[in-house]
């Protein structure tokens, strides 16, 4: 298997999974520039990470997806629960409110805003999304009372979790007070697969 990804993007989620899984794949980074040339597009013509190539050629994009896949591929590993109905629809509520929720609402800090004429309304925005996120972000705090991972176990939605949590301390999102939140943030940055990820990544 093939990953393409970028750093610190969304794409290191399902960089971690594949460490947690422990199948051979390799690594392939793409710079933003570089997700624009043919070359890519023709891998994913949305020209975004993550994609998965597989070794017969088959090409998967978006990240729900690719975790979906790669947890069913390898059951295994457990990141989709205890096999059981239930515990896959709890993995699938938190996957789905950081893919739905939380990542779109970074949209005003990554340049969606650049068609505003102004630094005020610019920054309006910015202001608007922040206190959207810290909404969300308390969200999580409130499931993690209590647990170690987001859905109950260790799966698939805790590395995006992770990985918006970043994205939120790096561009200032208030997240003081969220004592369950970062005891999660700090256990996934003292994960060995979450480090060897990070330094693979050059983060």
């Amino acid at each position: 298997m093939k990953l393409y990804y970028s750093p610190g993007a969304c794409s290191m989620t399902d960089h971690i999974v594949l460490e947690w899984i422990g199948a051979p794949y390799e690594a392939i980074a793409i710079s933003r520039e570089d997700r624009r040339t043919p070359a890519y597009l023709a891998i994913n013509p949305a020209g975004a990470v993550p994609a998965l190539v597989e070794d017969d050629g088959w090409v998967l994009t978006q990240n729900s997806a690719i975790l979906h896949y790669l947890s069913a591929k390898h059951p295994e590993a457990k990141l989709f629960g205890d096999g059981t109905p239930r515990a896959a629809a709890e993995v699938d509520r938190w996957l789905a409110f950081v893919n739905a929720d939380v990542h779109p609402s970074f949209w005003p800090y990554f340049g969606g805003l650049g068609w505003l004429q102004d630094e005020a309304s610019l920054q309006q925005g910015k202001a608007a999304a922040g206190t959207k996120l810290r909404g969300l972000f308390e969200r999580a705090d409130r499931q993690l009372q209590g647990r170690d991972w987001i859905a109950g176990t260790r799966s698939a939605a805790d590395p995006y979790l992770f990985v918006v949590t970043r994205w939120a301390k790096a561009v200032g999102v208030d997240l003081s007070g969220l004592d369950a939140l970062e005891r999660h943030h700090q256990r996934m940055l003292a994960d060995e697969a979450v480090q060897r990820v990070m330094k693979a990544e050059g983060l």
